[in-house]
């Protein structure tokens, strides 16, 4: 089963992406409205949108189960269990989409890209700090790697509140594309400057 080569990472976050939860607003005000939702690291061939024709939606689940039993009968195919990972994905079934990702990362543990897939299917499954530390993982693998910097600022500043820490995020994004843009046409540069703008929280009553 071949393995689908990635595209060039510098172009991740230039083009549109499987949006992978219901949008979130950021801060009241912040960019106006801007919504962001956390990105897939490599844009799936196939996916299941809604009004997907049927047949579409029975070749997506016989690529599943040709996947399944591949993966059975050849546990070490690196490849297949990656494609089973993103088949899951598309389908919106996170936990098994996480299941099959570990099984790939236990065998290649450098694969920044499946790494950021397994983040966001953590956020899905109502996890944001196991987001955020797949997303570290996908750092640590390839310290370029563009979406997972994105997506990490995106679960900190929604999920955890923590300002502070996706400015960093997006920071160490700008430190490697200084022109790095997020879906939807907003740079990151923006959002930093736009971020730093925003009130400091109230401090705690003691």
């Amino acid at each position: 089963m071949a393995k689908t080569a990635a595209p060039d990472p510098k172009n991740l976050m230039r083009r549109e992406t499987a949006l992978l939860i219901a949008l979130l607003a950021l801060a009241v005000g912040f960019f106006g409205g801007v919504f962001f939702g956390v990105y897939k690291s490599v844009p799936s061939a196939k996916g299941m949108p809604a009004g997907m024709p049927p047949s579409a939606q029975k070749e997506l689940q016989d690529q599943i189960a040709a996947l399944e039993k591949e993966t059975q009968q050849n546990p070490a195919n690196v490849a297949a269990w990656i494609e089973l990972g993103n088949a899951y994905f598309d389908t919106d079934r996170f936990e098994k989409s996480i299941q099959a990702y570990r099984k790939a990362l236990d065998l290649k543990p450098d694969n920044a890209d499946v790494w950021t897939d397994m983040g966001v299917m953590h956020r899905k499954a109502g996890r944001p700090q196991e987001a955020v530390k797949a997303f570290d993982q996908a750092i640590a693998a390839n310290p370029k790697h563009e979406v997972s910097r994105l997506n990490k600022g995106i679960v900190l500043l929604h999920d955890l509140q923590d300002a502070a820490g996706a400015l960093r995020a997006w920071e160490g994004l700008l430190e490697i594309n200084p022109t790095a843009m997020a879906p939807g046409g907003v740079s990151v540069d923006q959002m930093v400057q736009s971020l730093k703008k925003q009130p400091p929280p109230p401090a705690e009553k003691k």
